[in-house]
């Protein structure tokens, strides 16, 4: 909030008569709203702190900053000499450096903002720049979108400024030109203010058992019975039992994770681990996150989210929950008001793919300025993260396979050691995610989609039923998923690897039976398959440990060369797609792949993964590496980049 808003009641004699070392009047009403707390002198500048002690008449802005009667803040004014002889001495020359300074904000504000005190400060000289910070704050809440979408895109654009210009647009923006700063990729960092203090804990109380009070907090209805079991065996059993009793086996996320513990293995687990992965699954529900809001949930992640810097799991479930939070938009103010706006603006710049995704979700999913579409739990913009001018002429969506990632999946492939290490010093070296870098360089017209969904090898979770784990249920859900992202209302391409690709065949084959998905099915031109195993897998019958060969998940089993549900989705699809014009093309490994140290298995043989449709090409590399290109000149980005080009040719040109 500018120094405006505070000081209106004392401004027009200020504006009308100049300072003066007698008359102390219009001082001592100052004095009623301002209490100087200290003076230094750094850099060149001379900066006053204030304390705001009485609002009294205040012009109208919208700002999310003072909210409380006290408040702290800095107004800067240029370096004045030390010297008595020189200026009278430094407390009168600094008040009359103050005085200018007020009168400053006084007369901009009023003029620009057309306060009613407009003809009062119409003489006071103002500087050039000064108004033009005014004029696109202005802009920025204008009835006109055009106006606010340029006034917001030539602030990001402004890197001249000083610190303090900068916190007049952070103190006195909206909510909407706050998260328009925050998705414009060059805005500065000063934007956004530090989020405000959080709340103490209470006494005797930890962070463990306040995640414990706030899951308690949450309903049981409308969740599934393993949320249902997850959540009460988070609440009632110490961090040992509740590893003991996970196994290492059982996660919400399906982030890849190996699940392959021995018997005696008890991997490492908290209980506010477990709990914030109930969490997330709760924040899937909109009634659930209000429960969330209200209980302190924005304000208790937060503090999560500081302690756990080092913890990139923990970190990307709790904007998970935030990203799902912001797709009630009645939930936006409170997610802005508790500083997450400023949190996601600094980790959209982070270098790491996946932090930078999740935080370009939940960013995504506040602007209904310029984002219609709605991004659930697992669904990223891998491109644009950003607001850009570059208009969006069609889709490409990669869907990863069992035991894959959205971002991992499509890294690039790891030849070695030292490209690994050489990943944090620029993707042109290493990427961890093609589809971010490459592709969306090569193909800026495009959308870039990938989504996640959890998977597992071994079904040991007795108790949490695994109906929910089929390809039926997870094409539905990706499905669902997928329209509310707007997928189908452009032109698109399914890029899929291994059972990634079944999951594909079942959600045509369904939308084709709804008249409400007709747009999906009318938009799609081609699809990608990566070793896909349209016939079934011998994956079934091998493990890296003998016990999922007891008890192999549903997943597995429905890759099987005897699996009914995958030759009746062969069947289904192949009768749908006869009288389709769809661009099909199909990579196939051709050397086995290592499944722990012993088996070497051949995942997709080539007479499995000929779909019937479209080319087929054998690529020598294993199952994992067929989606994973060597360089960017390396054959299989360059085909799968030509059959993108070609098959979108004419979207891409009108």
């Amino acid at each position: 909030m500018s120094l405006a808003a505070c000081c209106v009641a004392c401004g027009r004699r200020m504006a009308t008569s100049p300072p003066s070392l007698k008359s102390s009047t219009y001082w001592r009403e100052l004095r009623n709203i301002i209490k100087f707390t200290g003076s230094l002198i750094l850099g060149g500048s001379l900066f006053f702190t204030y304390e705001v002690l009485a609002l009294k008449k205040s012009l109208t802005l919208d700002t999310q900053v003072v909210e409380k009667e006290k408040t702290k803040s800095y107004i800067y004014v240029n370096t004045v000499s030390l010297d008595n002889r020189e200026n009278h001495g430094i407390t009168y020359q600094a008040r009359k450096e103050l005085h200018k300074a007020v009168r400053k904000v006084l007369a901009t504000s009023a003029k620009i903002l057309r306060s009613p005190f407009a003809d009062t400060f119409s003489t006071v000289d103002v500087e050039d720049h000064e108004c033009a910070i005014w004029l696109l704050l202005r802009n920025s809440m204008s009835g006109d979108k055009a106006a606010r979408l340029q006034a917001v895109k030539e602030m990001s654009q402004a890197h001249h400024w000083h610190d303090y210009q900068y916190r007049i647009i952070a103190q006195a923006c909206d909510m909407r030109t706050l998260i328009g700063l925050a998705r414009s990729k060059e805005s500065d960092l000063r934007f956004f203010l530090p989020p405000p203090p959080l709340p103490s804990l209470k006494e005797d109380s930890s962070i463990e058992e306040e995640l414990r009070q706030l899951l308690a907090s949450l309903p049981q209805t409308e969740v599934d019975e393993c949320i249902q079991y997850f959540t009460s065996l988070a609440l009632s059993e110490s961090s040992q039992s509740l590893a003991a009793q996970k196994g290492g086996l059982w996660c919400f996320g399906g982030n890849g994770l190996p699940y392959a513990e021995s018997f005696g293995k008890v991997p490492s687990a908290t209980v506010e681990m477990f709990c914030l992965e109930a969490i997330v699954k709760h924040s899937e529900i909109p009634s659930h996150c209000d429960k969330i809001e209200a209980n302190g949930g924005l304000q208790l992640l937060q503090r999560l989210y500081q302690l756990y810097r080092d913890c990139p799991k923990v970190q990307r479930n709790i904007m998970r929950v935030v990203g799902n939070m912001a797709l009630n938009e009645h939930l936006h103010p409170a997610i802005v008001r508790s500083g997450w706006v400023s949190l996601m603006a600094e980790a959209m710049k982070s270098q790491h793919i996946m932090e930078a995704s999740h935080a370009a979700r939940t960013l995504a999913n506040l602007d209904r300025e310029t984002v219609q579409e709605k991004y659930q739990d697992g669904v990223y913009v891998l491109h644009p993260q950003c607001r850009t001018s570059q208009p969006i002429k069609a889709d490409v969506l990669f869907i990863h396979g069992l035991m894959g990632a959205a971002f991992r999946t499509w890294r690039q492939q790891d030849l070695d050691q030292v490209l690994m290490e050489k990943a944090s010093e620029g993707e042109d070296r290493y990427t961890t995610c093609w589809p971010k870098t490459w592709l969306a360089r090569d193909c800026p017209a495009l959308r870039i989609i990938s989504v996640e969904y959890d998977t597992s090898l071994s079904d040991w979770r007795a108790r949490c039923p695994m109906e929910r784990k089929s390809i039926a249920f997870r094409s539905s859900e990706l499905l669902r998923k997928l329209r509310a992202a707007g997928v189908g209302d452009r032109p698109m391409i399914w890029v899929s690897h291994s059972m990634g690709g079944l999951l594909v065949k079942k959600m045509l084959v369904e939308a084709s039976k709804k008249p409400e998905m007709s747009t999906l099915i009318n938009n799609t031109r081609g699809m990608i398959f990566y070793s896909v195993p349209h016939h079934g897998s011998r994956l079934a019958e091998y493990s890296v440990n003998y016990r999922y060969l007891l008890f192999p998940s549903l997943e597995v089993k429905e890759l099987s060369k005897d699996s009914p549900a995958l030759k009746a989705l062969q069947d289904d699809f192949l009768e749908f797609a006869k009288d389709k014009n769809f661009q099909v093309l199909n990579f196939v490994e051709t050397l086995p792949t290592y499944v722990g140290s012993m088996i070497k298995l051949h995942v997709v043989p080539v007479e499995s993964a000929d779909l019937g449709i479209g080319d087929l090409i054998p690529v020598d590399v294993n199952h994992l590496n067929i989606c994973k290109p060597k360089t960017k000149d390396a054959f299989l980005y360059q085909r799968t980049l030509q059959f993108i080009h070609e098959t979108l040719a004419k979207d891409l040109e009108n």
